[in-house]
């Protein structure tokens, strides 16, 4: 048993696929721990119209419903038709939504298979971006 099965398991039990016409809902599923030890979970909803989200959106959007950000670690699985669960890193959106969220999730744990891990930050590089300057106040006559 490795250190983040428990959060594995999680997101396996929330897996719920539904199909409606071509399109899969629930496949996927994430779970993710708050840096107060909330669990938040949430599947992927697949659109035609490109508006459908990932799980790791609906994770986070739960989190942030419950008026948390900050995230310890996090994880998302799929299950195949035979069974076997895969483990799947946040594609490059997810990863840089869940950075907005909070500036300490730079160093959130990404579980990312059975005993590997790594924090946002080796999986995001170059994240840094300047701070915008305040707006200018213009002179009035």
């Amino acid at each position: 048993m490795t250190e983040h099965d428990d959060l594995i398991e999680i997101a396996r039990t929330s897996i719920n696929p539904h199909r409606v016409g071509g399109r899969l809902f629930g496949d996927v599923a994430s779970a993710l721990e708050t840096t107060t030890g909330a669990i938040h979970v949430g599947v992927c909803i697949d659109t035609g119209s490109g508006t459908g989200f990932c799980a790791e959106h609906a994770a986070v959007a739960s989190m942030v419903t419950s008026g948390e950000y900050a995230i310890a670690r996090i994880v998302a699985v799929w299950r195949d038709d035979d069974e076997r669960l895969t483990v799947l890193p946040p594609c490059g959106r997810c990863r840089e939504f869940i950075r907005q969220i909070d500036p300490s999730n730079i160093d959130a744990t990404i579980v990312l298979g059975q005993g590997r891990t790594a924090p946002l930050r080796t999986l995001l590089p170059e994240w840094a971006w300047p701070e915008p300057e305040p707006p200018r106040r213009r002179d009035t006559p």
